[in-house]
């Protein structure tokens, strides 16, 4: 008896063990978070170093050098990347994918301790932030007032609504921009604003300013008395915590006569910087972003924080203003409900074909009952080994649809064979099931041994379809579970005897036609069968050049509703000069009637910040309310960017694949110890090669020679003369123009920084020096003019690093239509020809993902297609029979090469897995033949020839269903539309283009190669025992 025959005499038990199957997976499904993409960790540590006053040589090599130095040896780095500005010192380091985030932060900041004492006293501590996930937060909320400035603002979110957002679960982090002091903002600050004239009058230096700041606001802990019953907390009144008692603060007794702060300075409540503002739709603005912890469920995280956003808005103070200005949860629900729609609409074609085949609602039950069967058991696999529903789960649910129907159609097929032959339901269940456990058994393993390589890939395509591929390696085992127990099981009990009248009838009638034309053309096949195995042989040959000649890309640009732009202004310009420019760019946005809203940060970039910069978001209406897409409103946004005369602008899309560093998709970074002046030379060729190739819309680089750089030379023997040293002259000046703040202050329970400096009027002109003084030795007040004087020389405003080496970056955005891999490969070409030795290029972002994959999905390809083999080969128990089948591989292949070749799609991840996926699909067809073919060879005696004629014959109805089933199943991603669309349709068609061709040309190829190698099969040869 064998192990099938069971579940046919015991139909409570293979009902019973069914149910439960259901039931679990019901659960299992229920219990599963929502998220856009499976869990991925991309962790990207940023060490902030401030030295206030400071030009960038000196931060690189007095803090960012020794700083990278001492990172660099911390473990599971991908790249790092640095940046020198004046005053600023900013190492980002991008660790590998899914590295531990809490070891990567406690490593490097142990590093960046051990260095710290090796940094200029001057320099402020390094902040080291950890952002973990998306750089880019999950939604912004947008904050305004016409009564309330935007510290206020600020001070606000600070106290009321951050905590409150940053207290919901899955929430990692709340910043509010315009940035500041970490996530904080720019927060309000006491500003004392010097007035150089008066200083000078009293006697006094900026640097007893700061003295006395230091001194007079002391936060002390002096502790507690404690006697033998009663013990009293001291505390000193050292520290200021109002205006008032700032302003009242003693700098100097001058003959007598106390010099008070405001004596000297405009004392007031101001902000940390202005360096940056935000704007939503045009008015002036403080964002707070939502940033999610890499296991959150986007979707749940969303909900909450509009739950609380409209408990905030409910108890805002009056004249405050809020609405959200950007949500990305929009496109990842919009994308799962599409992915959801699809699936839904492929399970109703699939189930349409499935009937049309078989012609009787009786035999449609039992591949009705297995299709949901098998998805819903799939996910008690997927529960146990933590998967969520995803996109790309979701994917793998659709393609599952056509595949684990496979195996019931098969089962429903073959006992429908016996029934019509005479035999009685449960006899004929018996032999069917019998007869196509083995079949089944290897079908289900082959695709088992396809999917499990992407599953243990690792890197970015290991990690993005992980989840898919082992979705549909549960999915095929609970399907082979459902043929084998209940399929037999309800096939003993509802099938009946094919009627010689009706639908079925006239159905069959019409596939016997069919069958007798392919018997013609298998025979002729057969009779050149040389010819048939050249076109195989043409085929296989062409394959290489077609792959060679496919344009390729990391993923697909989708819809995403929200098109970036970024722009850079000359070096010298100022958050005021961005701002007009920014006006222009929102009436430019708001001109394109998809436009939703607009939101724009001046003076922060994603890759190199500065008063110069400015970033933002168009927001495009939903998907269903605009006739135009993302892509084809971009280019036309870039034109209007590209008039713009005083900024240079350009547009780009988000990618579409978590894990890549925000900024522009091409990142092409030529890298060298030689000199920035040098590097910057080389760098300017090659991006006038890119700018006049054709192949991109906008080419920039971080690295600009145009930023006037003020040398103040001091005349060292004058200053000597009078008792001044470079060290007192620098101390002075440092309180003047740094900024640097001296310590904080508490108010209303929070602490803010106290920060002496002269306005803005009076460091608008480098002339305005001469109205500096300094203290000689015998406490005369000397115009700094007496000991120092002026020079200029244009140095670049920043200087950049990668990987420990001087740096320049090309960034830039591909025109529509040429891909990643092509603008990549010019650009490697190009710099090949322009850089001579000792110079090399790296990659950043996207496009440092596009290089990583490299040919890792071919070597899991090559990986598959042995496993397949040696799994059959042990099946059969030969090495010829296994080769038959694999001559399905190139013909399916070379049916979904032949679209992406002809353009109508490129070589991306998710058409490199669906090559993948159509190894599993087509040599299930070639199973289908060969095993019975074999079988027939040995029980009736015949050659290889006849054996493989009567096979094909009997075989190709279910394989046909079967294939139907699969190509009509993903016609729904064919016609996908919405968020997401683009690579549903990439996938579909791989898999619908592969398996129609392949299928077509298995029909004929698997038979005439059979009748070259296949094995001779004889009964004596079956029941021999050796001795």
């Amino acid at each position: 008896m064998k192990f099938t025959d069971i579940f046919v005499r015991r139909w409570v038990l293979a009902t019973s063990v069914n149910l439960v199957i259901l039931i679990l997976g019901v659960r299992a499904w229920m219990g599963m978070t929502v998220r856009e993409f499976p869990t991925m960790t991309n962790t990207v540590v940023t060490v902030s170093t401030s030295y206030p006053g400071a030009p960038p040589g000196i931060v690189q090599g007095f803090i960012t050098s020794r700083l990278e130095q001492a990172v660099a040896q911390a473990p599971d780095i991908d790249y790092m990347s640095a940046t020198s500005s004046e005053s600023t010192s900013t190492l980002t380091v991008y660790m590998k994918l899914n590295a531990d985030p809490n070891a990567a932060i406690a490593q490097i900041m142990a590093k960046v301790d051990q260095v710290r004492n090796q940094l200029p006293p001057a320099a402020q501590a390094p902040v080291i932030t950890e952002t973990v996930g998306d750089t880019l937060a999950l939604m912004y909320l947008a904050f305004s007032s016409n009564t309330l400035s935007q510290q206020q603002i600020n001070d606000y979110l600070l106290r009321v609504v951050q905590p409150k957002m940053q207290s919901l679960p899955g929430v990692s982090q709340a910043q509010i921009l315009p940035p500041g002091t970490g996530s904080s903002g720019n927060s309000f600050a006491l500003r004392a604003w010097l007035k150089p004239n008066r200083l000078a009058a009293y006697g006094l230096t900026p640097a007893d300013v700061s003295a006395a700041l230091a001194n007079d606001n002391y936060i002390s802990a002096i502790g507690r008395t404690k006697g033998r019953n009663i013990a009293t907390v001291i505390t000193a009144t050292t520290s200021l915590s109002n205006i008032n008692e700032f302003k009242q603060l003693i700098v100097k007794d001058v003959h007598g006569v106390p010099v008070r702060l405001q004596d000297v300075a405009d004392v007031e409540m101001g902000a940390q910087n202005y360096n940056a503002s935000v704007y939503s739709n045009g008015s002036p603005a403080t964002f707070i972003g939502i940033n999610i912890t890499p296991d959150a469920n986007a979707l749940t995280v969303a909900h909450e924080a509009h739950v609380a956003f409209r408990q905030i808005k409910k108890a805002m103070p009056p004249g405050l203003h809020a609405i959200p200005a950007y949500d990305s949860s929009v496109y990842i629900k919009a994308s799962i409900n599409e992915v959801i729609h699809t699936l839904i609409i492929t399970l109703g074609i699939v189930v349409i074909v499935v009937f049309l085949f078989l012609g009787a609602i009786r035999s449609l039950l039992i591949p009705l009952v297995a299709i949901p069967l098998s998805i819903i058991g799939a996910g008690i696999f997927m529960l146990a080994f933590g998967f969520s529903v995803n996109v790309i789960t979701l994917l793998a649910v659709i393609l599952a649809i056509g595949l684990v129907v496979d195996d019931a159609i098969i089962m429903l097929e073959n006992i429908q064979r016996h029934l019509d032959e005479g035999h009685s339901r449960k006899e004929a269940a018996f032999m069917g099931a019998r007869e196509l456990a083995g079949p089944i058994i290897v079908m289900s393993s082959t695709l088992i041994a396809v999917f499990a390589p992407i599953g243990f890939m690792g890197g970015l395509t290991g990690s993005l379809f992980t989840e898919f591929a082992f979705t549909l390696v549960f999915a095929v085992l609970v399907s082979m579970i459902v043929a084998l127990t209940l399929s037999p099981m309800m096939g003993s009990k509802i099938l009946r005897k094919t009627p010689d009248h009706g639908l079925v009838h006239l159905l069959d009638a019409i596939f016997h036609f069919f069958r007798r034309q392919y018997d013609r053309s298998l025979q002729l096949a057969l009779e050149i069968r040389w010819v048939v195995l050249l076109v195989a042989a043409a085929i296989l040959v062409a394959i290489p050049f077609m792959v060679l000649g496919t344009m390729s890309e990391l993923a697909p640009t989708e819809d995403q509703g929200i098109i970036f732009y970024s722009a850079t202004g000359p070096a010298t310009a100022t958050l005021h000069y961005m701002s007009t420019y920014a006006k222009q760019v929102y009436k430019d946005a708001k001109s394109f009637p998809e436009t939703a809203s607009v939101f724009q940060v001046n003076g922060f970039s994603f890759v190199s910040p500065g008063q110069n910069t400015m970033v933002g978001g168009m927001l495009l209406s939903p998907w269903d309310q605009r006739t135009r897409s993302q892509m084809q409103i971009a280019p036309l946004f870039q034109q209007k960017l590209g008039q713009l005369a005083g900024v240079q602008a350009a547009a780009f899309n988000l990618p579409s694949i978590p894990g890549s560093s925000r900024g522009y998709p091409v990142q092409f970074v030529i890298k060298s110890t030689n000199g920035f002046a040098d590097i910057n030379k080389y760098a300017d060729k090659l991006m006038g090669m890119a700018n006049t190739s054709g192949k991109f819309l906008f080419v920039t680089k971080d690295l600009r020679y145009d930023s006037p750089q003020i040398v103040l030379n001091i005349h060292r023997s004058i200053a000597s003369s009078i008792g001044l040293t470079p060290s007192d002259i620098g101390q002075d000046l440092e309180p003047l123009l740094g900024g640097n703040y001296i310590n904080r202050f508490d108010m209303q329970g929070r602490s803010y920084k106290v920060i002496p400096q002269v306005p803005d009027a009076l460091r608008a002109d480098p002339d305005m020096i001469k109205y500096y003084y300094v203290r000689s030795s015998n406490g005369v007040m000397i115009p700094l003019s007496t000991v120092a004087s002026l020079s200029t020389q244009v140095e670049p405003e920043f200087l950049p690093q990668f990987q420990q080496l001087n740096a320049v970056t090309l960034e830039g955005v591909p025109m529509p239509g040429v891909p990643m891999g092509q603008a990549l490969d010019y650009l490697n070409a190009a710099a090949k020809k322009v850089l001579p030795a000792g110079y090399a290029v790296d990659y950043a972002g996207e496009a440092r993902q596009y290089m990583q994959q490299g040919n890792t999905i071919w070597i899991t390809f090559g990986l598959a297609i042995v496993l397949i083999f040696l799994l059959m080969a042990a099946q059969f128990e030969s090495f010829r029979d296994p080769l038959i089948v694999m001559f399905t591989v190139p013909t399916s292949i070379f049916g979904a090469m032949t679209f992406l070749f002809l353009g109508l799609g490129t070589l991306n991840i998710y058409t490199e897995v669906g090559l993948i996926t159509l190894i599993g699909l087509i040599t299930k067809q070639g199973i289908l033949i060969v095993e019975f073919a074999n079988k027939v060879m040995e029980e009736e005696g015949l050659d290889r020839k006849a054996a493989v004629l009567k096979a094909s014959n009997i075989r190709l109805r279910p394989i046909l269903m079967t294939t139907a089933a699969m190509v009509m199943g993903v016609v729904p991603l064919l016609m996908a539309k919405g968020a997401g669309a683009v690579s549903r349709f990439d996938m579909g068609l791989m898999i619908g283009a592969g398996l129609t061709v392949g299928c077509l040309f298995s029909l004929y190829v698997v038979p005439v190669v059979y009748t070259f190698i296949a094995s001779v099969k004889t009964r004596e040869m079956h029941n021999s025992d050796p001795a």
